[in-house]
C-alpha cells in the first residue's frame, strides 16, 4: 500500500514537471530532481501516542538569572548508601528555602523551585523541575548541575551582567496575566515620546521611549524591577578598569532599580507641578532635582529641589557683592536649593517648639554643634550625565562595553564650562588664573564643569563652607541619571580618578562613593537650542523662580534667593540665634569667613592636590574680588 501510494506521488510529481515544458525537458538537473523527490515522496512518520511536551525550565538556572551570587548548602544526607536522601538549602533575600531529593541535583532543583514560587507567580502549567533520566548518575557529584545552571550565564568577575532574555520576553515567561497598552503619545513631531503601561496582577507600570518598542521595554523593566528585583542597569556589570568598592552593605555601587525609578519619577512629577501656570518656562535641556529619604523609605520620599538650566553668567555681569548666580547648570542650582533647605532646617533649631521638626540634631559628642539625623539621605537626579568628564566619552561607547583606552590622557581631566555657551574644555587649554579686570576686558569667564564639582562634593560635602562651621559634612547617597550612564566614566568622574591619591583628610571628611543608577525610561536626546533661562524651586517655596542664566539675576532683574549674598545673611542669623554655638563671632567679609573654616579648607586643598598628583590639571578659581563683600548691617 505504501509503495503504491509513493509511486502515485512520484508519478504526479513527474507529470507536473513535464507539463511545465512542451518538450518534456525539465530545466532542473536530473541530479537535483532525484535529490528533491525523495524529500517529498515519503511523508514523515508520526509516532503514535506521543504529543509535544513543553520544554521544562531549569529552576536553578532561572533562579541564578534572577538573583546573583547564591550559595547552595548541603544541610543533611540521610538514608542508606544505595538510596540516600539529600537536603539542600539556598538563601534568597534573607530567607532560607529547602529542597530534598535522591540526588544533590534533585534536591538543589527543589530548593530553587521553592524559592522561585515564593516571589513569582508562574504561568499555568509551567514545569519547574527538569528531571531527565540520567544513565550513570553520581548521587554525590554536583559537576553536572554546575554546568547545567551556568551554561547560559555570562559573568564578569563572577557576577552576572543582566538577564540573558529581553525584559518583555522574560515578563511573559514569568507572569500569567501580562497586558500592554499604549496610553498616549506626547512631544513634538520630531521628538515623539510613546508611553506604554503594562498591567500585571492589577498593578500598573509605565514606560516611555522614542518608539513603542522601547517604551514597552521600559515598562517591562520597571515591572521586573518592582516585582522580581531584576535589574537591566548598566551598573550590573562592574568593569575591570573601574573596580567598584565593596562595603558592608553591598558589593556594588548600584542603587536598586525601583529606587532609581522612584527618584526620577518624583522629580519629573514635581517639575510638571511647579511649572503649571508658567509653561513658557518649561523649555529645558537639563532637568535636575534632589530627593530626601529617611531610612530609605521611598514611599515617603520628599522632593527637596527641582531646577533646569545649562548656561553660566557672562563676565560683564559678575557681582562684587554676591548678588548673581555664576553657574546656572541644573544640578548646581539644585544643590544650591538644597543649601537653602538646610538653612531652613537649622532655623527650626532656633526655636525650642520647632526643633523636633528639623532634620538636624544637637551633636553632643563631636566637634560640630549639629549633625543630620541618622537615616537621612539625599539623592541627586539629573536627566543626563553631568557635563565634563562623566559625559564627554559616554555617547561614543557601548553602555556596558569595556573602555578600550582607560589610560588615555584625556580621561579624568579637569574641565571648564565656557562663558555663555555649552560644552567644556580641559583646564590646560584655559588661559590660567582669572582676573577681574581681564574678564571685564573680554577674557572668557570659566567655570569648573559639573563632573568636577560633583567630585568636589564627594570630598568636602554638599553643605558648603559656611555651614561647615555648624554641621558635619553632608554627602550624596546616590546619583540617578536619565540618560548616558556609562559605569566606568561616571564612576571615574565623580570619585574614581582621585581615590588612589586623596590623603590626609581631616575626619569626618572622607571620599564619598555615591550609589549610581539609570532610570528604566531613558530621557531622549533633545536637539532643541538650550534656552537662556533656568528655573529653581525648593520645598517650602510658594512659586518657582526664573533666572536669566546670562545675567545671573531673575528675569525681573531681582537678586535670586539662592545667591551667596542670600546665604551669607542666613548664616549671620544662625550664628546669632542657634543654640549651642561655641562662638557668635561672624567675620564681616564673606571670603574671610569661608577661609576661617579650617577643616573644610584643608579638605578642599587636599582635593586640589589630589588632582595635581594625578596630573589632571589645576582647579580654576573665580576672581577673588567676587568674595570680598560683607554682611548687610
Amino acid at each position: 500500500m505504501l509503495n503504491s501510494a509513493n509511486n502515485n506521488f512520484v508519478q504526479h510529481t513527474v507529470t507536473v514537471s513535464t507539463e511545465g515544458n512542451m518538450n518534456g525537458y525539465n530545466r532542473k538537473s536530473p541530479q537535483k530532481r532525484r535529490y528533491d523527490m525523495p524529500k517529498y515522496a515519503v511523508p514523515p512518520k508520526k509516532k503514535a501516542g506521543k504529543e509535544r511536551v513543553p520544554q521544562p525550565k531549569n529552576t536553578v538556572a532561572m533562579l541564578n538569572e534572577l538573583r546573583h551570587g547564591l550559595i547552595y548548602k548541603l544541610e543533611s544526607q540521610t538514608g542508606p548508601v544505595h538510596a540516600p536522601l539529600f537536603t539542600i538549602s539556598v538563601e534568597v533575600d534573607g530567607q532560607k528555602y529547602m529542597g530534598q531529593g535522591r540526588s544533590k541535583k534533585v534536591a538543589r532543583i527543589e530548593a530553587a523551585a521553592t524559592a522561585l514560587r515564593s516571589f513569582i507567580q508562574f504561568k499555568d502549567g509551567a514545569v519547574l523541575s527538569p528531571l531527565k533520566p540520567a544513565g550513570n548518575l553520581d548521587f554525590t557529584s554536583d559537576e553536572h548541575l554546575e554546568n547545567d545552571a551556568n551554561k547560559n550565564t555570562i559573568a564578569v568577575d563572577g557576577q552576572k551582567k543582566v538577564p540573558d532574555k529581553g525584559p518583555v520576553m522574560l515578563l511573559y515567561e514569568l507572569f500569567n496575566d501580562v497586558n500592554f497598552e499604549c496610553m498616549n503619545i506626547d512631544g513634538a513631531q520630531n521628538n515623539c515620546r510613546f508611553k506604554m503601561t503594562v498591567t500585571i496582577n492589577d498593578k500598573k507600570f509605565d514606560g516611555t521611549g522614542p518608539s513603542k518598542k522601547l517604551a514597552k521595554n521600559a515598562a517591562a523593566k520597571a515591572a521586573l524591577a518592582s516585582l522580581c528585583n531584576i535589574s537591566y542597569s548598566p551598573m550590573m556589570a562592574p568593569q575591570k578598569n573601574a573596580p567598584l568598592p565593596i562595603d558592608d552593605k553591598s558589593s556594588s555601587m548600584e542603587l536598586p532599580q525601583i529606587h532609581a525609578d522612584t527618584i526620577g519619577r518624583l522629580v519629573l512629577e514635581k517639575f510638571m507641578e511647579v511649572i503649571k501656570g508658567q509653561e513658557a518656562y518649561s523649555r529645558r535641556k537639563v532637568l535636575a532635582g534632589i530627593v530626601m529619604t529617611e531610612n530609605m523609605n521611598f514611599c515617603e520620599a520628599k522632593v527637596i529641589s527641582v531646577s533646569t538650566g545649562t548656561k553660566c553668567v557672562s563676565g560683564e555681569h559678575m557681582s562684587v557683592n554676591g548678588a548673581v548666580l555664576n553657574d546656572s547648570h541644573a544640578e548646581i542650582v539644585s544643590r544650591r536649593c538644597l543649601l537653602k533647605y538646610l538653612y531652613a532646617q537649622l532655623d527650626l533649631q532656633c526655636n525650642q517648639a520647632t526643633a523636633y521638626q528639623s532634620i538636624f540634631v544637637r551633636n553632643t559628642d563631636g566637634q560640630y554643634p549639629y549633625k543630620l539625623k541618622s537615616g537621612v539621605h539625599f539623592h541627586l537626579y539629573i536627566n543626563t550625565a553631568p557635563c565634563g568628564d562623566a559625559r564627554i566619552f559616554s555617547p561614543h561607547e557601548n553602555d556596558t562595553g569595556v573602555d578600550k583606552h582607560p589610560n588615555r590622557k584625556a580621561r579624568g581631566q579637569l574641565r571648564t564650562k565656557i562663558e555663555s555657551g555649552e560644552g567644556t574644555i580641559p583646564v590646560k587649554s584655559s588661559d590660567g588664573i582669572q582676573t577681574w579686570d581681564g574678564v571685564l576686558q573680554g577674557q572668557r569667564l570659566l567655570t569648573m564643569s559639573c563632573s568636577d564639582k560633583i567630585a568636589r562634593w564627594n570630598i568636602v560635602g554638599i553643605q558648603g563652607s559656611l555651614l561647615s562651621s555648624i554641621i558635619e559634612p553632608v554627602y550624596l547617597h546616590s546619583i540617578v541619571l536619565g540618560s548616558l550612564l556609562h559605569p566606568e566614566h561616571m564612576y571615574r568622574a565623580v570619585c574614581g580618578r582621585i581615590e588612589k591619591s586623596i590623603q590626609g583628610l581631616p575626619p569626618p571628611y572622607h571620599l564619598n562613593k555615591p550609589r549610581l543608577a539609570l532610570v528604566t525610561s531613558a530621557e531622549p536626546r533633545n536637539q532643541a537650542k538650550a534656552p537662556n533661562f533656568g528655573i529653581n524651586w525648593t520645598i517650602g517655596d510658594t512659586e518657582l523662580e526664573v533666572v536669566n542664566s546670562l545675567t545671573g539675576r531673575t528675569i525681573g532683574g531681582q537678586v535670586s534667593r539662592i545667591t551667596k549674598q542670600a546665604f551669607f545673611e542666613k548664616f549671620g542669623f544662625l550664628m546669632k540665634n542657634l543654640p549651642g554655638m561655641p562662638t557668635r563671632k561672624v567675620n564681616k567679609d564673606y571670603g574671610e569667613t569661608k577661609a576661617d573654616v579650617k577643616d573644610y579648607q584643608t579638605a578642599k586643598q587636599e582635593l586640589f592636590s589630589a588632582f595635581k598628583r594625578e596630573d589632571l590639571g589645576s582647579w580654576l578659581k573665580k576672581p577673588i574680588e567676587q568674595d570680598q563683600f560683607g554682611l548687610v548691617e
